[in-house]
């Protein structure tokens, strides 16, 4: 149940349009305008910047305040120097500093040295003479423009269109309000900071869309590395399902045949080979069911069984004919391992070569694999490119793939280039021993 109020009139567009407009100018130069905004220092990683000595680097960092600090001297001196207020020289550096005072404000106050220029400005020319740059001094003229080109480098672009519109209407205002002089420096006001402020506009406009786009950036990579992740984690779940579905169909039928296989086997023993194959068959049923969940629409099973290391030499013949050279070593006792870890590591081989067709095309490579008493060991390490052959860019998923494989085989892996300019990838994994069947006495 909704209530109305009987009378009320909506607010018109233009009454709205102006409260809007009131709005961001308490917002931009009235509210908290004397709050205390030091100036930061300026980034030091700029294309020019990064070009000075390293002693240099940090002190250039303070630029802009050096550039506020020699523009409030030369307004001293113009002020010192102009002679339409008369008295004696101390009043003149006097005045100097007064109109100076603006302009190093903007380094901590920058809404608040806007107002503080233009009533400084106003108790000046009350004393000055009324010529044709009145209500503007040469000092409080080349202050004025400065501070307002300073906020607006501070500021919002709102900001500078509020400071030109209220120079503008002082100059204008003001002269009719004093009488006796026609303000002849409104118009060239009116030019310059509409230029000055033009151009900090362009380049504020240019530095937050800048800011934008390698935010969008951050987030993009972020998301492009999620999405690679669960790509990556979605193709090994996809490729083990069948060892795993290979091991749970050998329990399932071991189980069904085992009473066959003993002669008048007990009851108890046959309603435990039937729970185990009724669990074994459950739960290749659920495995099914979550391969299904992760399987995309256009994914096709192999026909063919998930390869092994029984299958590198297969593989490097391959490479072989794509124009790699690549020579295989293997040390320790071969044997059989799980077939998670064969065809984990048949993965990590093939992505490491590809990665060395990629990035390093001529370049030789060598296949290390090693059976040690704790698991399996694996280096894959190649030369440094060939410079007539230029590299194929990559997605840069290679990596991730393989550190997934091994951190889901609980192994480590490092991977970086190596002092003679290749690139190596060594790997090892875990392997707990099986267990050895007691022989029985004769």
């Amino acid at each position: 149940m909704t209530e109305t109020t009987t009378g009320a009139t909506p607010r018109p567009p233009e009454l709205r349009m102006a409260s809007g407009l009131m709005q961001s100018l308490r917002d931009e130069l009235i509210t908290d305008a004397f709050a205390y905004r030091p100036l930061p220092p300026m980034r030091t990683d700029g294309p020019l910047v990064r070009r000075l000595p390293e002693g240099i680097r940090p002190k250039a960092a303070y630029l802009p305040h050096a550039v506020v600090v020699v523009t409030a001297f030369i307004v001293t001196m113009l002020a010192s120097a102009d002679n339409q207020y008369g008295g004696p020289p101390v009043q003149f550096v006097v005045l100097g500093l007064l109109a100076a005072g603006p302009v190093l404000m903007t380094l901590v106050r920058p809404a608040g040295a806007f107002w503080v220029v233009l009533a400084l400005t106003t108790a000046l020319s009350v004393f000055s003479d009324r010529n044709l740059s009145w209500p503007w001094s040469p000092s409080t003229f080349v202050a004025t423009l400065a501070v307002m080109t300073f906020v607006a480098m501070r500021l919002r672009p709102r900001a500078a269109a509020w400071m030109w519109f209220i120079t503008l209407l002082y100059g204008v205002v003001l002269p009719i309000l004093v009488g006796g002089a026609e303000g002849g420096a409104v118009a060239p006001m009116a030019f310059f900071s509409a230029v000055a402020l033009l151009v900090v506009t362009v380049r504020n406009t240019r530095r937050e869309a800048r800011r934008e786009v390698i935010a969008e950036r951050e987030v993009t990579a972020v998301e492009r590395d999620r999405r690679t992740l669960l790509e990556e984690r979605t193709t090994i779940a996809r490729e083990l399902h069948d060892v795993v579905a290979h091991h749970m169909s050998v329990v399932a039928i071991q189980a069904e045949a085992a009473p066959y296989r003993v002669k008048n086997p007990p009851p108890e023993l046959e309603a435990a080979f039937a729970t185990i194959r009724e669990n074994a068959v459950a739960a290749l049923t659920e495995l099914r069911r979550v391969l299904g969940v992760v399987r995309s629409a256009d994914y096709e099973a192999p026909e063919a069984p998930q390869p092994t290391l029984a299958s590198l030499d297969g593989l490097l013949a391959n490479v072989r004919e794509a124009g790699l050279r690549v020579d295989k070593t293997v040390t320790g006792a071969v044997r059989e391992l799980p077939q998670g870890v064969e065809l984990s590591a048949y993965r990590i081989i093939q992505e490491a070569l590809s990665n060395s067709l990629r990035h390093a095309p001529g370049a030789p490579a060598e296949v290390e694999v090693s059976y040690v008493l704790g698991g399996l060991g694996i280096r894959v390490v190649n030369g440094p490119a060939d410079g007539d052959v230029p590299p194929s860019p990559g997605a840069g998923h290679g990596i991730t793939g393989m550190r997934e494989r091994v951190a889901m085989l609980e192994g480590e892996m490092t991977a970086g280039e190596t002092g003679a300019g290749g690139y190596e990838v060594a790997v090892f994994i875990p392997v707990r021993s099986r267990p050895q069947p007691e022989e029985e006495p004769a």
